[in-house]
């Protein structure tokens, strides 16, 4: 019997890689490595399929083979450094994608992928540059227009992204996420507005994604326009559609953070590492987190790096841990071995070249306050900042906001009930750690800020052992990127009308009120 032609399978391979059967693409290749190793599209066929097929390991290994064997294809680079950037290796992300750049890529989905990489590492105007250059190759290809729109959105050109996002609707109007990206670009007005629109899509929208960001965008557009009641019941069906596609229950969430409190607790005092450069800011999402960083970024001595997953990502590796789960039971019980000091530094070199260029970068990841006992301890210098905010316009604002679908952080804002309940295990963990870390972390609340910012932002500055600067009176000004839920708001001056946003809804949301009632954190009387 002959043996298969290689030459036939590299192309049947390549076929099924262009049809996204990743199964059959990582077989075909798979097959032809014993033959073909020094073959560099063998391993990159390999590893593009591993990648989709959330084999980062493989991917990697791979993709990194396929550089070393066809070092001046930018194809190659540009996907190792999206493996590189979706492990959250942001440095060597962006020295991958700035290889694959120089090499002078010209084909739209290299261009596209580069793209992906600069914004899932926060360069979103490099993100920007290479969006536009794909969809001047191929305009015609939807979710080019949707990259486009988004990096144009997270750099502030409100005009263009519009634009780009009802071109990407005009390709594709079954494209669910641009509806909802498209509502929350502007406040919507009587006379300019989606809401008929979205309401004859949702008649035909029958998968759960459908249903929930049509819902969404429309829970949007109708409290823009005053419709809180309806508002809110196309809110609880965007959201529950969603929740029935999950496996969660409120009990894991109770376990990680009892596991957080016996982890901290286990861990011997031992020196840290001795820098002050990095500022945390962190809290529940949606509480002021981003009002304070852009505050705090417009002095002159500090810049934002972002919403940040490299602390939890340098703890999970120097805790040997093999868990799939970033944050589990069994990274916190490993937790005890790992140096302060050692952590400390390996967080700060994973950071570059993100940081570096000047005296401070802020980490504005919220859920980092999951992590801040083992922050404290691993880099004692360096300040840390919690917002508070209403418990009940912080619970309405989590279930509002549509978070990172991959992510296992956010499953409880798919129920009103499940977010009540997730506040009072994040009220009662800063608690644990104002107990064991007296003084050690500065709370503000957003409401404070609203009514005084000149006063709040004083306090944050000598918290963190910075001048004066008047700039940090004038953050709608900063021309820095925003990745966050309230770019749009950032960009104006403060303003307070959404406070007591809760109290709009009447009763309609009476079920979470119990429970935050229950708890002891807010009065009887509301």
């Amino acid at each position: 019997m002959s043996l298969p032609d290689p030459a036939a399978l590299y192309r049947q391979a390549v076929d099924a890689l262009n049809r996204s059967d990743w199964t059959r693409a990582y077989g075909l290749a798979s097959s032809l490595l014993p033959q073909c190793d020094d073959h560099g599209g063998v391993h990159f066929v390999a590893g593009v399929a591993a990648l989709h097929l959330a084999d980062n390991r493989r991917a990697h290994a791979h993709l990194q083979r396929a550089v070393r064997l066809s070092p001046t294809r930018p194809d190659y680079l540009a996907q190792l450094a999206r493996v590189l950037a979706t492990a959250r290796a942001t440095r060597e992300g962006l020295q991958a994608a700035e290889r694959a750049v120089a090499l002078g890529p010209s084909d739209p989905v290299t261009l596209d992928t580069l793209g992906v990489v600069f914004s899932q590492c926060n360069a979103y105007a490099r993100a920007a540059s290479m969006f536009m250059r794909a969809v001047q190759l191929q305009p015609r290809a939807a979710n080019m227009r949707f990259n486009l729109a988004t990096a144009l959105m997270f750099v502030g050109d409100l005009d263009a992204a519009e634009r780009e996002y009802e071109a990407c609707l005009a390709l594709d109007p079954r494209y669910w996420k641009a509806h909802l990206a498209l509502s929350q670009l502007r406040r919507q007005r009587p006379d300019g507005n989606h809401v008929e629109r979205l309401l004859s899509l949702l008649a035909t929208a029958e998968e759960p994604a459908g249903r929930l960001y049509v819902n969404l965008a429309l829970e949007k557009e109708l409290s823009d326009l005053g419709e809180h009641a309806r508002s809110l019941q196309h809110l609880r069906a965007g959201k529950g559609a969603w929740r029935q596609t999950l496996d969660y229950d409120i009990r894991r969430d109770e376990r990680i953070f009892d596991a957080v409190r016996r982890g901290f607790d286990a861990v011997p005092e031992r020196p840290g590492h001795a820098s002050r450069e990095p500022f945390f800011i962190l809290g529940m999402p949606r509480s002021g987190t981003t009002l304070v960083e852009r505050i705090l970024s417009s002095h002159s001595e500090v810049a934002s790096a972002g919403e940040l997953q490299n602390f939890g990502v340098v703890l999970k590796r120097l805790s040997a841990s093999t868990t799939s789960r970033m944050l589990d039971e069994d990274t916190l019980a490993r937790a005890a071995g790992v140096d302060p000091a050692e952590l400390g530094r390996h967080y700060i070199e994973s950071t570059r070249p993100l940081t570096g260029s000047t005296a401070h970068f802020i980490d504005k990841l919220p859920h980092n306050f999951l992590y801040a006992g083992f922050i404290a301890r691993a880099l004692p210098d360096a300040p840390l900042i919690c917002l508070r905010r209403d418990p009940m316009d912080t619970t309405l604002g989590n279930f509002r906001q549509l978070f990172a679908l991959s992510s296992p952080y956010y499953d409880y804002s798919f129920d009103l009930v499940d977010t009540a309940r997730y506040y009072v295990l994040f009220h009662r963990l800063m608690a644990f750690w104002h107990e064991r870390l007296p003084g050690r972390i500065l709370e503000v609340r957003y409401e404070d800020v609203v009514r005084d910012q000149e006063a709040q932002t004083r306090r944050l500055l000598d918290h963190c052992g910075l001048a004066w600067d008047d700039a940090c009176l004038a953050f709608e000004k900063n021309a820095a990127p925003v990745a966050t839920a309230s770019l749009v708001q950032v960009r104006s001056p403060i303003y307070a009308t959404s406070i007591g946003r809760w109290k709009r809804y009447g009763n309609g949301l009476d079920d979470a009120l119990a429970v935050l009632r229950d708890a002891g954190l807010v009065d009887a009387s509301a």
